[in-house]
């Protein structure tokens, strides 16, 4: 395949799905952790075609919808300050802190600007010298690369008045994190391609053999989503657990080497706090001791935050796939992407937006509304 209205062909759905139903013989619940894979899932209606016994749980694949409530404080109260700039792209913009969002700082001066790419925020840093510019680096390994080689040339290009507000988090002490949990209903995983892309898949077959999961790699379009999900399913009824590659046209197995190497340059794993799940040991990166000048928490000494979840937000509840969205009180009410209480509503990743976006309110949808092709 070479197209991509190729991966969206209704026969090739229909034949799938069929190898599917021949398959199952018993419930099986798989979690998909890419929010992306969410979103063509719901828009595609592909769960509610898939055979009742074949459940797919929303994971906390989402990297705006976890970037925790204290580093969007630490965000809001930098991009406040008016010696700053501060850079981001657009997603993190209505992303809510504890009282307001970076679109109300700027409504109230502060100078905050969306840009496309952290080399953006470099280059107004060169122009803006005696201005502090700062970038907000959030993300899973896919975006980590980037932001690391952006650090990686402030130094090298020795423009001091360049700074990045850190918050990147990775996916296998995720996967670890929710098989731990007392509630885990899940027995398998779809894999991100894109992650995988950059990582590899050398951190998995360890994962899959503790916990007794597959854990099947996975692109974005429906057909790639319907094929990770049989090979998921065979195994499952195979009773195997193993690594599948179901995304060769993007990943390998060794990854992305270059990328890999920027990586451990200027970044370290670290602990990382998950908005609504906690703390996940080892789960982040942070700028090495090499690139602490880099590091907008370090030079703004933002400390001491006292952070505020809104009492009725129950995104927490759905990044650990405990709940669906429309499941939550607030699903559609109080909170609507126009009055989002938590980052799930907010993201063009997110659960909850996907949700309300493809009107999945908890009804039973039309046939034409479930739907395997765009």
């Amino acid at each position: 395949m070479k197209y991509l209205d190729e991966f969206q062909d209704p026969g090739l759905a229909r034949r799938l799905l069929n190898e599917i139903r021949a398959t199952v013989t018993r419930p099986w619940a798989l979690m998909e952790v890419c929010g992306g894979q969410t979103h063509t899932i719901i828009r595609h209606g592909i769960d509610q075609l898939l055979p009742d016994n074949v459940e797919l749980i929303h994971g906390p694949g989402c990297p705006v919808c976890v970037t925790p409530l204290e580093v969007i404080d630490k965000a809001l109260e930098i991009a406040a300050r008016p010696d700053v700039i501060f850079c981001s792209f657009g997603d993190m913009l209505r992303v809510p802190g504890s009282d307001r969002d970076l679109f109300q700082v700027r409504s109230h001066g502060g100078d905050v600007r969306v840009v496309y790419s952290p080399l953006d925020a470099l280059k107004i840093a060169q122009q803006n010298p005696h201005r502090q510019v700062v970038f907000f680096g959030i993300g899973f390994e896919t975006t980590a690369p980037p932001n690391a080689m952006t650090v990686h040339q402030a130094r090298k290009l020795g423009i001091p008045n360049f700074s990045l507000l850190v918050s990147h988090v990775r996916v296998p002490p995720a996967i670890e994190a929710i098989m731990q949990s007392p509630s885990c209903r899940v027995q398998a995983f779809l894999a991100a391609g894109h992650v995988c892309s950059v990582m590899g898949t050398r951190e998995y077959p360890e994962l899959a053999e503790r916990f007794r999961v597959p854990i099947v790699v996975t692109g974005f379009e429906p057909l790639d989503i319907l094929e990770g999900i049989r090979r998921t399913v065979r195994q499952l009824e195979r009773g195997e657990h193993t690594v599948d590659n179901a995304y060769p046209r993007a990943v390998r197995p060794e990854g992305n080497p270059a990328a890999q190497a920027m990586l451990a340059d200027v970044f370290e794993v670290t602990d990382r706090a998950w908005r609504g799940i906690g703390t996940i040991p080892a789960s982040g990166w942070r700028l090495s001791e090499r690139y602490r000048d880099y590091d907008a928490e370090y030079r703004f000494s933002v400390e001491g935050l006292t952070t505020r979840e809104p009492a009725a937000c129950r995104s927490g509840e759905v990044l650990q796939g405990l709940i669906k969205p429309h499941e939550c009180e607030a699903f559609g009410t109080t909170c609507t992407p126009r009055t989002p209480l938590g980052a799930t509503m907010v993201s063009s990743e997110g659960a909850c937006a996907a949700y309300y976006l493809y009107r999945r309110l908890g009804t039973t949808p039309t046939p034409q509304e479930a739907s395997p092709v765009a």
